[in-house]
C-alpha cells in the first residue's frame, strides 16, 4: 500500500503522540515498521512528544548482596627432590 497525503498525516500524528514505529505500523496497516522509520527519516520527523512506553512497567526485585569471598591462600610450591644421577656402567 502507498503513502497517500491522509496516511501520511496520520503518521506524523501518532510519531508526535510519541507511538512507536511498530504501533505506527499496525494502526495503518499494509506497511513495516521499517517503511514507516523510512518514511519519518524522509520526512524529517525527529522531535516526539514522549517516548513510548510499556503497557506495564517491568519490576525486577533487588538482587541480594554477593558474598565477599576470603582471599584465596598463597599457592605452595613443591620443591621437588634433586635428581639421582644415573649410574654409569
Amino acid at each position: 500500500m502507498g503513502w497517500t497525503d491522509e496516511r501520511v498525516e496520520t503518521l506524523k500524528k501518532l510519531w508526535q503522540d510519541g507511538l512507536s514505529a511498530s504501533q505506527i505500523a499496525k494502526q495503518l496497516g499494509g506497511v513495516t515498521r521499517n517503511a514507516v522509520i523510512g518514511k519519518v527519516h524522509r520526512l524529517g520527523l525527529s522531535g516526539r512528544a514522549a517516548p513510548s512506553k510499556p503497557a506495564r512497567p517491568a519490576f525486577k526485585a533487588p538482587r541480594p548482596q554477593r558474598a565477599v569471598a576470603a582471599p584465596a591462600a598463597p599457592r605452595r610450591i613443591l620443591e621437588s627432590a634433586p635428581m639421582a644421577a644415573a649410574p654409569v656402567s
